[in-house]
């Protein structure tokens, strides 16, 4: 073999090895690729929907996480951040309250009108569902969006912040609704 095929072949060995490690990087610490299974979500995202997960960002309230289910094994959740530690949480009357102030939730529009029910969440505190009165430290609360089939906080309680795999960032499939989820 001639001296620049070899040099050529190991020119591209060493390109897709270096592009291998940075993937490798790019998974392991910064992004990571997810697919939506059940319909908790909807319509925010539906059965099947891909997602990117960012890993390094810093949880905010309403944030979409993804986070390691805690009553089924090897499996993901993805929620809407409804509590954050040292919250006060209450729902009356279909509509949340967050330390005594009123939240809006304009993701959960759609939902209420095509509802059969007068009310999409029933009325709880935070005490009733956790018996605890505010999120303990390094803890969330999470609610999906399609509350009347959502397993989430209500059932299982508070998520460990060290749980949460990363937040939804960006939706590449279905390719019709690509995008920034609200």
């Amino acid at each position: 073999m001639k001296d620049s095929t070899k040099k050529e072949i190991y020119s591209w060995i060493k390109s897709i090895a270096f592009a291998l490690m940075i993937v490798f990087i790019c998974r392991q610490f910064l992004f990571e690729p997810s697919t939506v299974f059940g319909e908790s979500m909807a319509p925010t995202f539906e059965d099947k929907d891909k997602v990117m997960v960012n890993k390094i960002t810093k949880i905010k309230r309403f944030d979409i996480i993804v986070f390691d289910a805690p009553d089924v094994d090897d499996s993901y959740y993805i929620k809407r951040v409804i509590g954050l530690p040292g919250d006060q949480i209450e729902m009356k009357n279909d509509v949340l309250y967050i330390n005594d102030e009123e939240m809006e939730e304009p993701y959960l529009t759609e939902n209420k009108e095509d509802s059969p029910f007068p009310m999409l969440t029933e009325n709880f505190s935070l005490e009733d569902k956790t018996g605890k009165s505010k999120v303990p430290e390094d803890m969330l609360f999470v609610m999906g969006d399609n509350r009347l089939v959502s397993r989430d906080s209500r059932a299982f309680g508070f998520i460990p912040l060290d749980s949460v795999v990363g937040e939804v960032q960006f939706r590449y499939y279905p390719l019709q609704h690509i995008g920034i989820p609200e």
